[in-house]
């Protein structure tokens, strides 16, 4: 079985940033086209589909169908933005800032006593829950640590690999209809696990100009060492770059919208970035005994992210399929992101109908989803069986929710398919290695042909050089 999914990318952030997309997007295919893949199926909520080895794949291929033209025409806005922040500094990051979130932000750099004593101002039951959560973070985060080594030999060669934190990294964290401090924890304490010397936040402004006090909250508790109100693609570009007020980094995390994600992918390889991300997605294995109230819940969870969000099921039962979509629709109406959760599940959510659960763990596998949970009976039974997930839920009561605020997992995950060869935010994702090599002299001369040998065969007599005249 061959299956691939193409998403798009993340739009979710900042108020201005999507007033500013709202110009560009013209180009989008209109809501007309993708509705009439789905006109057979006005009934259902969600699309089902009987596998038979091409329904599946039609089915999927639908899904694909996305437009490349707004991503060309905001990769051409952020190229100039960038070079505008090249040139200018902080009084372009100041411009943009004024002119796509708010003209008379409270600060630019937050002061450390306004960060420190926002948790005063934000619901004592919300700190609690943060707190708890950062525990649970840093204690998950704690066992990824990576220890230097060194290894002597016998002839005196001594080999080894040092480890250590990068120097500075910026965390960009959404604002305005998108502030997720649960986004902070999760990016800035394995950094700080990690031991990486300095941690920069952006963030855009709220309506009223301040800083948003549960992301300030959540980034007091997690270790932050500095934070400046501006967002979008200009705060990408000032972290990349340097400002004279905003310091240069060695590394840009966290999500934002479409002007965010391209100005990573745009500033990559000037800073070292985390990952591409796209719309969220999930994929849930589910038998015959799975709850369909608790799938059609798991489903909307993501769908209500984003219209280009990805919902699918994949059962070996039409019957669960069928109780599952009635439960989406009873229990979207209910909800207060329902005409979110409707676009998304309609256009790119399904639930698809397997032979066997071998065949939905192979279909599993081909789509590599962000999020991957495992409804079935005795799930940890299938813990090895699945090898592309950015992060897997096992059972009935480990809902992806849990994973996104609570268990201490990272949230930050691989999406678009790329789990197939991307891993989680992390500790690695913060850390540099090195490897070092010390050789004396009878240890060289021990192994000097052979080195001079590969040397001469690939024609690179100055390398051949350097070993034969410490024996001459």
């Amino acid at each position: 079985m061959f299956i691939t999914m193409t998403l798009t990318v993340f739009r979710e952030g900042g108020q201005g940033e999507n007033a500013a997309f709202a110009a560009i997007e013209s180009g989008a295919p209109s809501d007309g086209r993708t509705a009439c893949l789905f006109e057979e199926d006005m009934e259902n909520m969600i699309k089902i589909v009987t596998a038979d080895g091409t329904a599946e794949r039609e089915f999927l291929a639908q899904l694909r169908e996305r437009s490349g033209e707004t991503d060309k025409k905001v990769t051409e806005i952020v190229t100039a933005m960038l070079e505008d922040i090249k040139a200018r500094g902080d009084e372009a990051v100041k411009e943009y800032t004024a002119r796509f979130d708010n003209e008379n932000p409270e600060f630019y750099e937050v002061p450390r006593e306004v960060i420190e004593s926002a948790e005063k101002d934000c619901d004592p039951d919300f700190i609690g829950a943060l707190k708890r959560a950062a525990s649970n973070i840093a204690d998950f985060h704690a066992r990824q640590v990576q220890q230097s080594w060194l290894t002597p030999k016998e002839n005196g060669v001594i080999l080894g690999q040092r480890i250590r934190g990068l120097h500075r990294v910026g965390v960009y964290v959404p604002g305005g209809t998108a502030a997720y401090p649960s986004s902070v924890l999760m990016n800035i304490i394995p950094a700080k696990i990690a031991g990486v010397k300095e941690i920069i936040m952006v963030t855009p402004p709220c309506k009223d100009g301040s800083a948003n006090r549960d992301i300030l909250a959540a980034a007091a508790i997690a270790g932050v060492d500095r934070v400046f109100l501006c967002g979008g693609a200009q705060a990408v570009g000032a972290l990349a770059y340097g400002t004279r007020e905003i310091p240069k980094v060695d590394k840009i995390v966290g999500p934002g919208n479409i002007f965010v994600a391209t100005a990573k992918r745009l500033v990559y390889g000037a800073v070292d970035i985390d990952m591409i991300a796209g719309p969220s997605e999930i994929l849930i294995v589910a038998d015959g005994n799975a709850n369909p109230k608790f799938l059609a819940a798991d489903l909307m969870s993501q769908a209500e992210h984003d219209k280009l969000a990805s919902a699918i099921l994949v059962t070996t039962s039409a019957a669960l399929a069928e109780a599952t979509d009635a439960e989406l629709t009873r229990q979207c109406a209910l909800l207060e992101r329902n005409e979110i959760i409707k676009e998304s599940i309609a256009n790119y959510g399904g639930i698809i109908v397997c032979r066997s659960l071998d065949d939905a763990v192979d279909m599993a596998n081909e789509l590599a989803p962000e999020h991957l949970e495992v409804c079935v009976e005795n799930p940890m039974e299938y813990i090895g069986r699945f090898d592309n997930a950015g992060s897997v839920f096992l059972g009935n009561y480990a809902p992806e929710p849990l994973g996104d605020y609570f268990a201490g997992p990272n949230h930050v995950l691989p999406t678009s398919g790329t789990a197939r060869f991307f891993s989680p935010l992390s500790v690695d994702t913060f850390i540099k290695k090195s490897s070092f090599i010390y050789y004396n002299e009878p240890a060289l001369r021990q192994v000097k042909d052979d080195v001079i040998k590969l040397a001469e065969t690939e024609r690179l007599t100055a390398h051949a050089n350097a070993i034969r005249v410490r024996f001459e």
